[in-house]
Formats: structure tokens, sequence, C-alpha cells
């Protein structure tokens, strides 16, 4: 199947400055979908704290003047501890977190190793519970905030060759939802957006194929084509956006459809 539909171009209301004032904290902020809500969140108006392992996200700031880059891993309970503290020293509170750091594996069960195991976990669940742990400490005394988090459509269906990486997503899932009846009567919310197939570097980092594996995705999806990494960066911004200040704990779906086939 081919599409001729094309991405539709951004309301002009997304130009607003609804995050103005906001103090922001968006992890694998280098590259993708994070970097895009870098951009997303710096041209509305708020201020950030942007945090990847890879050296380039020190380049942020001539991009977008008054980020603030930070190197780290994510899987590093201090890192978190730290980025959270500088967003507070820096900027005075946190409004936003954007859980995006995330890595991935494509191995049948049992070619899949403890350290495959734990290396996903650490990243993707570990490392994602300790940001919104230190997050929520903040914007309990701050009297609210949101947690969104980039989730993956595995965390709903079944995936061949991911049961490492499902599994991850899985447990960031319902983390998210536990973080949204907690955060409830504090004014906290928690989302998770389950992401589809993104058109990025990401795959490069465990396929010598990446190009051919994304595109043999394209037909599979209603839409006849992969995401790009600004439109699940749109879906991220509104969940924490006042506009979707009833929605909390939600799985949001931003698939092409695949899911619904």
């Amino acid at each position: 199947m081919t599409s001729t539909i094309e991405p539709a171009e951004p309301a002009e209301a997304t130009e607003s400055t609804e995050f103005a004032g906001k103090v922001a904290l968006v992890t694998g902020a280098a590259r993708g979908v994070g970097k895009e809500t870098v951009r997303l969140l710096h041209r509305r108006g708020a201020r950030i704290v942007a945090l990847d392992q890879r050296p380039e996200v020190a380049a942020l700031p001539a991009e977008f003047p008054g980020v603030h880059p930070l190197i780290g891993d994510v899987a590093d309970e201090a890192m978190a501890e730290r980025a959270v503290q500088e967003a507070v020293e820096l900027f005075g509170g946190l409004d936003v977190l954007v859980n995006n750091a995330g890595r991935t594996l494509n191995k049948p069960i049992t070619d899949t190793t403890a350290q495959d195991w734990d290396a996903l976990m650490a990243v993707n669940a570990r490392g994602s519970f300790f940001f919104a742990r230190e997050a929520f400490r903040v914007m309990r005394e701050r009297g609210g905030g949101a947690i969104v988090s980039t989730g993956s459509y595995v965390c709903t269906v079944g995936m061949p060759d991911g049961g490492a990486y499902a599994a991850s997503k899985g447990a960031l899932a319902q983390l998210t939802k536990v973080l949204a009846v907690e955060g409830g009567p504090l004014g906290i919310r928690a989302n998770l957006v389950a992401a589809g197939v993104i058109e990025t570097d990401f795959l490069d980092t465990f396929r010598t194929d990446s190009r051919a594996y994304l595109a043999s995705f394209a037909d599979a999806q209603p839409l006849g084509r992969v995401a790009q990494p600004e439109e699940i960066a749109e879906v991220l911004c509104f969940l924490a956006s006042p506009r979707a200040r009833f929605i909390t704990g939600a799985v949001v779906p931003a698939d092409g459809g695949f899911t619904a086939t």
C-alpha cells in the first residue's frame, strides 16, 4: 500500500507561548524525538534542561538559546538527582518532565542474555523511574506538573524478537499509571505516548539494515508510512500542556493506526 497522505502542517496555535514561565527537563535530548521536543518546548516559551549521554547535547544552546545541556546516563540515580536539582537551581523549579531517553534491542527470547535484559531495563524502566521520582518530589512542592514518557506500541501488543524491549516499555506504561494515581490529588499528571516506528537514527545502533527495516514497516500502518520525530514530539508536548489538563494515566497511541489493525 502506498499512501499520498503527508504529515499535516503544524496548526497556527502550536506557535503559542503556552509553556511561558514553565521549566522542563528532557532526557534523550540530543537527537530525534528528544531534540524535536526541545525545539517545540523552547519555541513555546519553556526554560529547559536537556540531558543526553551523547556529547552533541552540548551544542543545543547554539540552536536553542538558554537551554541548559547536561551530559549523563539516565540509568545513573545520581544523574537524575542532579538534573532535577539543576532545573531548580537555574530556573526555580520543574513543571514538565519528558522521559524520552531509551534503548532498544531486536533478539529472540532464546538469544537474549541477562546483560541484554538488564541494559534495557536500566534505561527504559529504572532510569525513567529515577527521573520521575525526583521530578515528582519537586512538582509535589510546586503544586503540580506533568510527566510524559516516550513509550512504544509494544507495551500493548506482542512483537517478535522484542521481549526485553517490550517488557521494559510495559513497565514504563504501568509506572505512568501509578504516577497518575498518586499524583492526581497533588496536581501532577502522568501520561505515555505509545509511539509507532519512527524515522530516526535510533535503529542504526543495532541494525546494519536499519533503512530497509524502517521501510518495511510503512505498509503495516494504515497511514502507509512511519512517523517523523516531530510528530511524536508534538504529542508529548500536547500531553505536557494545559490543553491536556484533564488527561492523566493514559497510554496514548501515536502509531499511524498500527494497533488498530
